[in-house]
């Protein structure tokens, strides 16, 4: 909203600084960042007086670190709600709503974050974890990937791109045009994102701590895409109108800040599947939008591990006749379990969240 105010600058012409993408981005940030420290105690008041507390996982998951994760029995949870809340009207005040791209974000938070809401309030409402079936879940994720996939590949401006497969440290596309395969690539990547991230949230501050590194680098990634100078010289590829996309980076990173003051250890909230899976799919389709979907691999390291850990675990135990890789998945239970605390635990994958970050933003020179 707050771009189409630079127009006004016959009337006064400091005004012009709305046209400033960094600018936006700052007031994003600073807009999303204070929606959540505001309005937090709000939202957790009403989360618990809806008695919307997170249900724990048993014993028969969790082992012996049941009693532990015990003790946040009915700390309320759906706190998504708030990040979702703050990320949304950031990019409502602040960025081009007649970009297409700004516009597939938004509604990637409301589809993929509708289905987390039903997933969490299956839980809470029937008192179990289990909430919708994975099947279930992963149908909607995969369809909502497809319709993403389908309209990036058709779109007359950003279509020719999105259609290119990359591949970091080589500067032109492995593939030129992978026509349909396009569609199917698109929604393996949002699916994938938006359940790794939902299997990091497990700890206080865990996940929100990574996606606040994520979207950091991403900021800059997206201003890179978007700027037909910069991407020439880096040898990345430029896509129109990707510019806007750091102003939504900017209001997940202005979100995350915020909800992290409430989610840091001990949490007075969760944020729940309906901020994990949003958060996820938002992510994989910024990605895929700037054709860095593989450098997200590098820099959601942390992300991916906590996925990988979970399949590898299981193919070990189906292949293997129920041996086990690790004491407990995702990841950072094993580490519980070796009695590293959930504070310890959380801080190293923070640092080590900030190591892949760096390890990502060098390959946009090493081409």
């Amino acid at each position: 909203m707050f771009y189409y105010v630079s127009q006004l600058t016959a009337l006064w012409s400091p005004l012009r600084v709305f046209q400033y993408t960094t600018f936006r981005a700052i007031g994003a940030a600073i807009t999303a960042l204070l929606i959540c420290i505001v309005t937090g105690p709000w939202v957790i008041r009403k989360l618990t007086e809806l008695k919307f507390g997170q249900p724990i996982r048993g014993a028969d998951d969790l082992g012996d670190l049941a009693v532990k994760h015990g003790e946040k029995q009915g700390t309320p949870t759906m706190g998504g709600v708030l990040i979702l809340w703050a990320v949304v009207d950031a990019i409502l005040l602040w960025a081009r709503l007649d970009n297409p791209l700004v516009l597939l974000c938004l509604a990637t938070l409301v589809c993929l974050g509708s289905v987390g809401f039903l997933d969490d309030y299956a839980k809470v409402h029937e008192h179990n974890s289990k909430g919708v079936s994975a099947r279930m879940k992963l149908i909607s994720q995969v369809l909502f990937g497809l319709a993403i996939g389908l309209y990036l590949a058709t779109h007359p401006v950003v279509g020719k791109v999105a259609r290119q497969f990359c591949v970091p440290f080589i500067k032109t596309p492995l593939v030129m045009d992978m026509g349909i395969l396009a569609v199917f690539w698109i929604a393996l990547v949002i699916t994938s994102s938006s359940n790794a991230v939902n299997l990091t949230d497990g700890m206080d501050g865990l996940a929100i701590g990574c996606t606040l590194i994520v979207a950091l680098t991403f900021a800059l990634m997206t201003f890179i895409a978007g700027n037909s100078k910069l991407s020439g010289y880096l040898q990345v590829p430029f896509v129109p109108g990707s510019a806007e996309l750091t102003v939504v980076c900017a209001g997940l990173i202005g979100a995350s800040l915020g909800f992290l003051w409430f989610n840091c250890h001990p949490a007075q909230v969760f944020m729940g599947d309906t901020g994990s899976l949003a958060i996820g799919g938002l992510v994989g389709a910024i990605a895929l939008m700037i054709k860095q979907e593989l450098v997200l691999v590098i820099v959601g390291g942390i992300f991916v591990m906590e996925a990988a850990s979970v399949v590898l675990q299981v193919a070990s135990f189906k292949l293997r006749g129920g041996r086990r890789i690790f004491l407990r998945t995702p990841i950072h239970h094993h580490f519980e379990h070796l009695g590293w605390t959930e504070t310890k635990i959380t801080t190293r994958f923070w640092v080590l969240s900030v190591i892949f970050a760096l390890m990502g933003l060098a390959t946009l020179k090493l081409r």
